[in-house]
């Protein structure tokens, strides 16, 4: 199973777009574990498949990929974010993932 983890500033502006995403892997039949936490408790999620920042963390990107180096860790689209659309960061951690 997919394990996708989003950090934003505290956990809690990212948990709108989890609820999203996991519609949207529900609807694609698309099995993953979505969850949503403070950027400050990144090195506990080594085992994430994808980590996603929130824009108004993204600031902390080096810093992320460097705690966790065997990750895949990006950005989530400003655009997308904003318009809290679940399907389209699922499309995209699927895509990357995938290959």
């Amino acid at each position: 199973m997919t394990k996708i983890v989003l950090l934003c500033a505290a956990g809690m502006s990212t948990s709108a777009l989890v609820r999203k995403m996991k519609d949207a892997a529900k609807a694609e039949g698309y099995e993953c574990d979505i969850s949503a936490h403070s950027v400050s408790e990144a090195k506990n999620y080594q085992s994430a498949d994808m980590i996603l920042l929130g824009p108004q963390v993204r600031y902390r990107l080096k810093e992320v990929q460097a705690e966790l180096p065997n990750n895949k860790v990006e950005v989530i689209d400003m655009k997308d974010y904003g318009m809290m659309n679940g399907k389209a960061v699922l499309d995209h951690v699927r895509k990357v993932l995938e290959g």
